[in-house]
């Protein structure tokens, strides 16, 4: 992307009428500021033939700028570190998509190839070869591989660019609040957004689930997407509007208009401070039911966000960062030093942590070799080996990680959630495997958790909710991950634009297997959380209580909004209308029974 600096001046904004576009509202609020223009950039690629005896310098041409590309994708991944737990999360699994495809596979191989085989420069093999994959994808009618054709030309834009040594601009110069407008934004633009600087954004593709969405929320940025003309209305400079509870975009506003917008905005700014004061209140239905509602976090920073939101514990602590960028994993004292300052930050509210959830797809290129014969090919990381599934491979990884939990848990309250769980013999393995690390523990006179902490399973896939009767006798508790369960009962990439807008938790497959769990959870008397997207969508808060979850999760931008829902809301109806959603087959009349709750 090539970002285009303001140049058109007030009178000149003014003197073309309002116009209002509109599109997908996905992150709330109101943004006004000036437009910073994003747009596609095609790069001058140079083609020449070189000498037989120029090929080897070529390659190690093509070496350098594969590495430098390489170094530029991990500083973009430290950048993406700063962000939120949900917008980092997001970013990380999308650029490390990116640093996979340059770690000696298809692409890089054929790059190298053609600079052999038809004696070219490196810039046109690139481009010869990413049009060739690229091609060969879009010729397949396949909406999740045209989407990969997306990701191979942003690399191979990458690789042109560290060749010729020409910087990447996108977002680095944008005065502070501006309005970003945009034909979409790669995982590059988005790990660079700047929330002092860029005030809301508008794309012309997207959904609500799009990672650019996922981000922005996260941020707090007001932002829409699908604005199907966004890019070609829009001028440099012009004054814009994006208003991301609506999903309207006003371009050079008129005065009464801008009036209008400023007073929702100071509307808004109260509902926030009344929010704020929402935190201190209890969680608790009209009729006396009692929800606890929990942060999602991933490092200790957002321990005050979470507090300062009023979060009754932690619901889900992510434990890949440290990993992510590490040519090592750490070792058990790190790790036992990152948890405890997490664990007595939270002044004895509980915290669940889950083990690690990473694959090949997460790691750096030196912690994968080391891994490489539990990984395999990993050609597919989500039906992979990733989560526990690498625990038990590597049972030192695994140990290490229930030694440090441990070690914390002697500075408070802590659980133990497993992830990618899809049977009793896995759950039986880490407990067995929980149990010889207590014991070792205890013969270092290590203070250690006293009990043993709980543990409990991820239900993520459709397996694990079909078999959670068994899962029940075998755990302590249960938290139900929405994104990944939709995502694995429908067969779609959240993040590819083609398939996103089938991506919906309210399909009637994925509330079923939410229910089944749910159930098979109270049978056993085993608490049932959910830690999803929906966990923190009051839209959701209804039928959540209503099948019986007392237990949410979510980011804490979240929690007072949520709150208040359960707060404005009776149990026994709840109870009533989510009996009337799971007798309804069809997704519209599910959506509007649930938007009809008082």
């Amino acid at each position: 992307m090539t970002a285009a600096p303001p140049r058109q001046d007030a009178a000149a904004a003014r003197a073309r009428p309002e116009r209002v576009l509109t599109g997908v509202p996905v992150a709330p609020g109101i943004a006004v500021g000036v437009a910073w223009l994003s747009a596609p950039g095609e790069l001058s690629v140079p083609e020449c033939p070189i000498a037989p005896d120029l090929v080897e310098g070529e390659l190690q041409r093509f070496a350098e700028a594969l590495a430098l590309a390489q170094k530029q994708l991990r500083k973009l991944k430290t950048k993406a570190a700063q962000h939120p737990a949900a917008a980092a999360e997001e970013l990380q699994v999308l650029l490390d998509a990116r640093l996979q495809m340059l770690a000696g596979g298809r692409l890089v191989r054929g790059i190298e190839a053609r600079i052999r085989d038809h004696l070219v420069n490196a810039e046109a093999a690139v481009r010869a070869e990413v049009g060739a994959i690229a091609d060969s994808f879009a010729k397949m009618g396949d909406s999740y591989l045209a989407q990969r054709a997306a990701d191979v030309r942003e690399v191979g834009d990458r690789l042109v660019r560290a060749l010729l040594r020409t910087p990447y601009q996108a977002l680095q110069h944008m005065p502070a609040g501006s309005v970003l407008i945009a034909w979409d934004l790669t995982p590059s633009d988005t790990a660079l957004l700047d929330p002092s600087r860029v005030g809301g954004l508008a794309t012309a593709i997207g959904s609500r689930d799009s990672h650019t969405a996922i981000i922005a929320r996260s941020l707090s940025l007001p932002a829409v997407v699908a604005v199907a003309e966004i890019v070609e209305v829009v001028e440099p400079g012009d004054l814009v509007i994006v208003d991301g509870t609506e999903g309207r975009v006003v371009i050079n506003p008129t005065p009464e208009t801008a009036d209008l917008y400023a007073k929702r905005a100071d509307d808004m700014a109260r509902e926030r401070l009344r929010l704020a004061r929402i935190a201190k209140l209890p969680a608790v239905t009209r009729d006396g039911v009692a929800i606890t509602l929990s942060a999602n976090l991933e490092l200790a920073r957002d321990i005050p966000a979470a507090l300062a939101a009023g979060a009754a514990g932690v619901g889900l602590l992510r434990t890949e960062m440290p990993v992510l960028n590490a040519d090592a994993l750490p070792d058990e004292d790190e790790q036992t030093r990152t948890l405890s300052e997490i664990v007595a930050g939270m002044n004895g509210r509980p915290v669940t942590i889950r083990t690690l959830d990473i694959g090949g797809d997460k790691l750096s290129a030196k912690l994968r070799r080391h891994l490489a014969r539990e990984l395999g090919s990993n050609e597919n990381p989500a039906l992979g080996v990733r989560g526990i599934r690498l625990g038990l491979a590597r049972p030192e990884v695994l140990d290490t990680q229930l030694a440090a939990i441990l070690r914390a848990g002697a500075h408070g309250s802590v659980r133990i959630l497993l992830p990618m769980i899809t049977s009793v013999t896995e759950v039986r393995a880490v407990r067995e495997r929980l149990d010889r690390v207590a014991r070792r523990l205890r013969r270092r006179g290590l203070a250690i958790a006293n009990p043993l902490p709980p543990v409990g399973v991820m239900i993520e896939v459709p397996g694990a909710a079909l078999a959670a009767d068994a899962l029940a006798m075998e755990s302590d508790f249960f938290a139900i991950g929405t994104n990944d369960l939709t995502m694995y009962t429908l067969a779609i990439d959240r993040g590819n634009d083609g398939v996103a807008a089938l991506y919906n938790p309210l399909h009637p497959a994925v509330l079923r297997l939410i229910q089944f769990t749910i159930q098979a959870g109270l049978r056993a008397r085993r608490p049932v959380s959910v830690c999803g997207e929906i966990a923190g969508d009051p839209r959701y808060t209804s039928l959540l209580v209503g099948l019986g979850v007392h237990d949410l999760s979510m980011a804490p931008p979240s929690l007072p909004r949520v709150k208040e829902r359960v707060r404005n809301l009776s149990a026994r109806d709840a109870a009533l209308r989510a009996r009337q959603v799971m007798e309804e087959w069809d997704e519209t009349a599910i959506a509007a029974l649930l938007d009809s709750v008082d």
